[in-house]
């Protein structure tokens, strides 16, 4: 069985895992990675193994599956990185020092996040700006979370039992970053991020979707430059922005229930920007049969899944109060909900793991 190294690259962190299918032989993560290869060279030198597998954003038009790493294709995610700037780069970063530090005969493969949501139909996945626009530079819904977003619609339909290819499931990867996936008969047919993953759903402290209108008002009357308005965007919006807090949901929760009343309104406006995404991406998919959560707070916050599950229990989602307080993967259905519930610890690492592994196998 190949033994595979996974590296997992975010914009402050890094994640290293060891394994041999699904067993896990070692970690080595760094809360605070500053982009130095140390780290990444210390665990190849630790472990012997077969392969390294990437996490990366962005893949683009042209890497939409798994794929050995070589010059032009570093060449090509380089060229991606203005469009996934808090990831590409630090990913790409980690990349270099894998490559570095492989022992020769290691391959080392990129497993992109684009690539799940690479089966979007042309109506989900065009945007209606000008079509020389789109043919000259590609313009396109890409989507993001696809490592995520695929172990989890796979575990969880295993835990419940239901077959993917006649199911319609939403994927609700919820963490500092969000978005969710519709997924009809095992393929994604629409997700809340785009282009770039910025837009969509209310996140930790970026702002989602905003009117473009909005943008250009604050460009030309208010006076402010491109580099104000999409730093704002990205790093002092969303539920922080509105609260004045970190953004951290526990603490807004807390606030909110000691009668803060911006963190009030912060939740508020987060739980409508999830109910209101969802219930576009049910419609695309003309119904719900699985409801899947994951990411940090998909899977540590109750009070998130109950809001959400009760706004969409018009569709037939029943939560069970009591198995919403459970840890670790679980069904967390009401006895007899048509629309199952389910609750999936991200792993992205198995994922990486599984496509390296198919990949060179």
């Amino acid at each position: 069985m190949m033994r595979v190294l996974t590296v997992n690259a975010g914009s402050s962190s890094l994640k290293i895992r060891v394994l041999e299918g699904n067993r896990l032989l070692g970690t080595h993560d760094v809360d605070r990675w500053d982009g130095q290869p140390e780290p990444i060279h210390d665990a190849l030198a630790t472990y012997a193994v077969d392969a390294v597998g990437h996490r990366v954003v962005h893949g683009g038009g042209d890497v939409t599956e798994a794929t050995v790493v070589d010059d032009e294709v570093l060449r090509y995610l380089d060229s991606l990185a203005p469009l996934a700037p808090l990831h590409q780069q630090r990913a790409l970063d980690g990349v270099r020092a894998g490559l570095q530090a492989s022992p020769a005969g290691t391959r080392s493969v990129v497993c992109v996040d684009t690539s799940f949501h690479h089966t979007l139909p042309p109506a989900a996945r065009t945007y209606a700006l000008p079509r020389e626009w789109n043919r000259e530079w590609g313009l396109r819904r890409f989507g993001f979370h696809g490592l995520s977003h695929s172990y989890a619609v796979r575990t969880a339909a295993e835990i419940v039992g239901v077959d993917l290819v006649r199911s319609r499931v939403l994927s609700c990867h919820l963490g500092a970053g969000a978005s969710m996936a519709a997924v009809r008969d095992g393929r994604c047919v629409d997700t809340t991020m785009g282009m770039t993953p910025d837009e969509g759903l209310v996140m930790q402290t970026r702002s989602g979707s905003v009117d473009p209108g909005l943008v250009g008002w604050l460009l030309t009357e208010q006076g402010l430059t491109a580099k104000e308005v999409f730093d704002a965007l990205r790093h002092r919006s969303g539920v922080a922005g509105l609260s004045g807090s970190s953004g951290d949901l526990r603490e807004l929760l807390h606030a909110r229930d000691q009668g803060d009343q911006e963190a009030a309104l912060a939740f508020d406006v987060y739980r409508h920007s999830l109910t209101r995404h969802a219930g576009g991406l049910v419609a695309t998919m003309g119904g719900l049969d699985l409801l899947v959560f994951t990411g940090g707070i998909g899977e540590h916050q109750a009070a998130v899944r109950a809001a959400l599950c009760r706004d969409l229990e018009f569709l037939g989602v029943a939560l069970d109060s009591e198995r919403n307080g459970s840890s670790g993967d679980a069904d967390l259905s009401r006895q007899g909900a048509r629309v199952r519930t389910v609750v999936v610890e991200s792993r992205e690492d198995l994922e990486i793991a599984r496509q390296t592994t198919e990949l060179l196998t």
